[in-house]
């Protein structure tokens, strides 16, 4: 079987400075390449993976890292677009929340998400966790093709 050589792409929707700097950190220390591009809000992150506008070039990503808690469109809604859209449901999307809260847990998972993670505010653990995704989603998993 070939083995899949390019680069991965990342989808991080995020609007935390901090956790979007924590997190291209923990995924530049990992023997994996990967990109990783940057939404700060729902809208942004659905014009990306729709290559509306200025994306019109936009690689489709390898995997979503998707906060809940999003300005202008929030991450509920940009997963239960992502999951309706055939072009897109088969993309692997890791809600990567602070929320612990369970009807947000129950909700994504209802939403079809592939896996629902608490951030931690434990850098050393937030590293951890990061580079676990990385790990099991972009070296271990075998990924969809892509269906455009």
């Amino acid at each position: 079987m070939p083995v899949d050589t390019r680069n991965k792409t990342i989808l991080l929707v995020e609007d935390n400075r901090g956790d979007i700097r924590l997190i291209q950190e923990a995924l530049r220390s990992t023997a994996a390449q990967c990109k990783v591009v940057i939404a700060r809000d729902g809208m942004e992150a659905m014009a990306y993976l729709r290559q509306d506008g200025e994306y019109a070039d936009a690689v489709r990503p390898d995997i979503i890292l998707l906060d809940l808690n999003l300005p202008k469109k929030d991450g509920r809604e940009v997963l239960a677009e992502i999951k309706a859209d055939p072009s897109l449901k088969h993309i692997p999307i890791i809600v990567l929340s602070t929320s612990r809260n369970e009807e947000d847990i129950s909700k994504s998972y209802d939403l079809h998400v592939n896996c629902y993670i608490s951030k931690s505010r434990n850098l050393t653990q937030l590293f951890k966790i990061v580079q676990g995704i990385e790990e099991f989603w972009l070296e271990t998993a075998t990924l969809p093709p892509e269906s455009r």
